[in-house]
């Protein structure tokens, strides 16, 4: 399967680097030229020059533009579009929207997030009432390529783009401010972005491969009178998981 991608900015450019990494055949415009130049190192990418020539030669399209741009371009392509599949990105642009701009077509949301850059994504796929079971494997094997996959029912798809599509953002915030602590008591900033970052790696990784409770992992750090349970008493204080609760409830909802 042939995939195009129309939008190369942070998110495009992660996707574009994931499959072109693993030699996925992939279509490729934005309308700026020095993101479209980015590419050009790479044999398996073809840079066309608009994004009408990227859905008359790719099997599929993963719309990775801004959502206020999705109207103007679905409007463009709706003479040309036949039996391709269109994915949005976006929550805000869902199966109904896709379906009322360009009737019975094939149709399907998928919401990476920008670790894909580094093979590292999570990708919810959620199929519209078209896609065959045969190529609901084929595009979840494609986004497989740069991280996981999960299969979302429609009405999840905002949970999870609030649980995982806007976490990384989250973790850096996490990262920056452990890190600006370490280095107010006098660690070098780049030793203390390196050992926080590889501690929040370390951490993620223990509950994806032990398959255990977040809460046991938690129990095994924190000692009788240790400094650990010390550290989690004061984000109690400060209301940490009440703010984590918060922001992905805000999103849910919005």
């Amino acid at each position: 399967m042939k995939i195009g991608i129309v939008g190369l900015g942070n998110m495009g450019q992660a996707m574009a680097h994931g499959l072109l990494n693993n030699n996925i055949e992939t279509y490729l415009f934005d309308r700026n030229e020095e993101k479209r130049n980015i590419f050009n190192k790479y044999k398996n990418a073809h840079i066309v020059l608009n994004d009408k020539e990227v859905v008359k030669q790719a099997d599929a399209i993963i719309l990775a533009i801004k959502p206020y741009h999705y109207e103007k371009f679905l409007e463009g392509i709706e003479d040309i579009l036949e039996e391709q599949i269109i994915i949005s990105v976006t929550s805000s642009f869902d199966l109904e929207k896709l379906e009322q701009k360009l009737g019975d077509k094939k149709f399907m949301m998928a919401l990476p997030n920008t670790p894909a850059k580094v093979q590292e994504s999570m990708t919810g796929i959620c199929a519209g009432k078209n896609i065959s079971d045969e190529e609901l494997k084929e595009i979840e094997k494609i986004f497989y390529t740069f991280g996981k996959t999960q299969i979302v029912s429609e009405d999840n798809i905002k949970i999870y783009e609030a649980a995982c599509g806007c976490m990384p953002a989250y973790v850096y915030m996490f990262i920056e401010a452990a890190a600006d602590a370490c280095v107010y008591y006098g660690m070098k900033r780049d030793m203390a972005y390196k050992c926080v970052s590889q501690a929040v790696m370390g951490a993620a990784k223990m509950v994806n491969e032990t398959q255990l409770h977040p809460g046991v992992l938690k129990d095994q750090v924190t000692t009788p009178g240790g400094s650990t349970i010390k550290g989690v008493k004061s984000l109690e204080e400060s209301s940490f998981r009440a703010a984590i609760f918060d922001a992905i409830e805000n999103i849910i909802k919005s």
